[in-house]
């Protein structure tokens, strides 16, 4: 039995709901956060093919028609993006056979970013994107405060969570085999592990650079920025590189589900806000693993125990927002006033939750300043701001303002 299949993937039933009605489905995310996992768990009836094995890579290659016409009914064709070569035969086989649940595709880059798939499959294909495991996932409940965001209003009452609590689930972060290890340093090494493994053979497969060492140095930078607006020029120059060079790096890492870029919320009416992204590491866990830190040292160095609390809560939510029915858009904001709000969300109807993160299990009224400038910015869409502390009780700081308990994140019904 694999092992991330002891946890429930909440995307489950959107994977199979779109195999009911499309004849591709892709599910793609980071190497090794369940995808396979989930592919097996569908349909005992489709057949399975990974392209990790290099014998399949090179008759694909040599004979891209001749290998999609000989597919079984339904094929689970596992790491396509290493077979990009394929698209074109896979358009022509679905043109003539439009059946539904078809092909049922995983990806651990990004592969709309390659021009063949979009020129290919476009019309015939459907995207889902699988996150690390979620607080919610592991504690196998399907519960969590992404489906809240916009129905109003509620409480929430929690036991209050540590600190201690709280840092260990940011270490250990949500990829299934790390989360399994029985300790600190074990789960370290996997993450390790795991970031070597990506450098020296996943990159390879989706660009050829010749500087594979600065890559481990742009990641571990980029994970002392998790939570902060990112300054490409800076960090080029750090790296005595060209600003394309480093552009192109970044988007290297953002193909592989490393790192989101979270892009400013703005309004044509206002010239004031800022229009710099923020960095976000895909997972906590990978991001302390990068820095080399630990606990004690997360807990003494508050800085970057606020940044990586709020990396975690915006990661926990994204994860959440991938089996939510409504699609959610996801931004953070802040006005040369230095007013900011750490994430923004918005809905399909343009309506918009700030959420604010907080360490401490005390909460004070100075607390709102951003999320309320957030909804002077934009009164009729800012239906709710939302502070997260560690803190038991669900407590009012005035209109469409509340300080929720951070346990809420998952276990909010």
């Amino acid at each position: 039995m694999e092992t991330t299949s002891i946890y429930p993937r909440f995307l489950l039933p959107r994977v199979r709901e779109a195999l009911r009605d499309t004849p591709a489905v892709l599910i793609h995310g980071p190497r090794q956060c369940g995808k396979t996992t989930l592919a097996r768990l569908i349909d005992r009836r489709y057949s399975y093919v990974t392209f990790d094995d290099e014998n399949k890579l090179v008759a694909a290659k040599e004979d891209p028609i001749g290998f999609v016409d000989a597919l079984p009914a339904r094929t689970v064709l596992d790491e396509i993006q290493r077979a990009p070569f394929l698209f074109t035969a896979l358009k022509r086989s679905i043109d003539e056979n439009r059946r539904p649940g078809r092909f049922l595709m995983t990806g651990s880059a990004n592969l709309m970013l390659l021009p063949q798939v979009t020129d290919s499959l476009a019309g015939r294909l459907e995207i889902l994107r699988l996150f690390p495991l979620s607080e919610c996932e592991m504690g196998q409940k399907n519960s969590g405060l992404a489906k809240r965001l916009f129905k109003k209003p509620f409480s929430f009452t929690g036991e209050g969570i540590p600190e201690e609590e709280l840092i260990q689930r940011v270490i250990r972060g949500g990829f299934p085999e790390a989360v399994l290890r029985s300790t600190p340093a074990r789960r370290r090494q996997w993450h390790t592990n795991y970031i070597e493994a990506i450098i020296q053979r996943d990159i390879q497969d989706v660009a050829r650079i010749s500087a594979l060492d600065q890559i481990p140095k742009l990641l571990l930078m980029l994970s002392n920025q998790s939570g902060q607006l990112v300054n490409v020029s800076e960090i080029a120059k750090a790296f005595q590189l060209s600003r394309p060079t480093l552009d192109h790096y970044i988007a290297l890492l953002k193909k592989l589900f490393l790192l989101e870029l979270l892009p400013p919320w703005f309004s044509n009416q206002n010239n004031r806000l800022v229009k710099t992204p923020k960095v976000h590491l895909a997972d906590t866990g990978l991001a302390c693993a990068t820095l080399g830190t630990n606990e004690r040292h997360l807990a003494q160095t508050r800085p970057l125990w606020g940044r990586m609390l709020e990396t975690f809560v915006f990661n926990e939510l994204r994860r959440q927002a991938s089996w939510c029915e409504e699609p959610l858009r996801f931004f953070h904001y802040r006005d040369r006033d230095d007013y900011e709000v750490d994430i923004v969300i918005e809905n399909q109807s343009g309506e918009l939750t700030g959420i604010e993160v907080k360490s401490s299990a005390t909460v004070q009224a100075h607390d709102f300043k951003g999320l309320k400038q957030l909804q002077r910015t934009a009164p009729g869409a800012m239906k709710q701001g939302i502070l997260l502390y560690r803190g038991k009780e669900t407590l009012s700081f005035g209109q469409g303002m509340i300080a929720l308990p951070i346990d809420a994140l998952w276990n909010i019904k």
